[in-house]
């Protein structure tokens, strides 16, 4: 596979190290020049030094090949989304994966249709209210290409759900149990699992289905 990755900050280095490793052809582009001699000397010519939402210096690095994956990683978001815009639309590559810095700017990724991302500060922030939750339903991934998310929502004794079966359950449109973990745990929701205090349900969801999930299973 043949990889162009657009920022040699420690993210862009790590990867394409990882992937160089495991025997993939990678490109590395890096804007600036302190930062380029220190990979330079570590990767060789591997490395390109420009501006990689500039064409000259994306068609010197490889990209009219077209490469199998362009990866955006630089710490600016704007230029991240030039660069896969640039990768999809000019010289159709076929997957790009660009890097949110600031979640801030999901919504902009979004709307331009550049997907998959990847958001360090999204990721800690659902690790943290998987582990300390303070809210009734926690969100542990988007599936934002398929307009779907996985959740997962803690059973209590004054649960209207807690007793009875998935098969009795009115679940909303466009919900749908995915498993049920109890002590330690888990099993396939299938119409006959009973739900009882201390389960912990996994649920995926169409955006906007929370509220009627959380009716059905959390509010009496």
């Amino acid at each position: 596979m043949y990889v162009l990755v657009a920022g040699g900050g420690k993210v862009g280095a790590n990867v394409t190290r990882t992937l160089l490793r495991q025997g993939h052809e990678v490109t590395i582009i890096e804007q600036r020049a302190e930062r380029f001699r220190v990979l330079e000397e570590e990767f060789d010519y591997r490395v390109q030094r420009g501006d990689a939402t500039e064409l000259h210096v994306l068609e010197r690095a490889g990209i009219g090949r077209p490469p199998d994956l362009m990866l955006a990683v630089t710490g600016d978001d704007e230029d991240n989304i030039v660069i896969c815009e640039i990768a999809q639309k000019r010289y159709f590559v076929p997957k790009v994966i660009a890097r949110v810095n600031d979640p801030r700017n999901q919504t902009h990724f979004d709307l331009l249709g550049v997907a998959p991302t990847v958001c360090a500060t999204s990721s800690i922030m659902a690790l943290i209210e998987h582990e300390v939750p303070e809210s009734d339903i926690i969100r542990l991934l988007q599936l934002r290409e398929d307009e779907l998310e996985i959740v997962e929502v803690p059973i209590g004794a004054d649960s209207p759900s807690s007793g009875k079966r998935v098969e009795q359950l009115k679940m909303p449109e466009g919900t749908r149990l995915i498993s049920v973990a109890r002590e330690g745990r888990s099993e396939i929701a299938t119409g006959s699992t009973k739900l009882e205090p201390g389960d912990r349900v996994l649920a995926i969801l169409q955006p906007g289905c929370e509220d009627e999930l959380r009716r059905v299973l959390l509010k009496r």
